[in-house]
């Protein structure tokens, strides 16, 4: 099956959707939304040590990141 999902830091997440293209295009309060053009609706990340798997798979489903480009993408950033 591959890799397992694991809590990571938010800065690490930011980067790996913008390996992908998605910018920042606004904060609110300790969220960041991240979007590109043709995305449905934006990705929303909490600002903490640990995000919770739940809100990883969530955007990775959003921004159409499959499982194996998000854990490539971990390698490099």
């Amino acid at each position: 099956m591959g890799q397992r999902f694991f809590p990571i830091h938010y800065k690490v997440l930011i980067k790996v959707f913008e390996y992908y293209g998605l910018t920042v295009v606004r904060t609110s309060g300790d969220h960041f939304l991240m979007s590109k053009p043709g995305m449905k609706r934006p990705v929303v990340i909490q600002a903490k040590q640990n995000v919770p798997v739940e809100h990883i798979t969530n955007n990775i489903k959003a921004a159409g990141i499959t499982r194996e480009q998000y854990f490539e993408a971990l390698r490099y950033v």
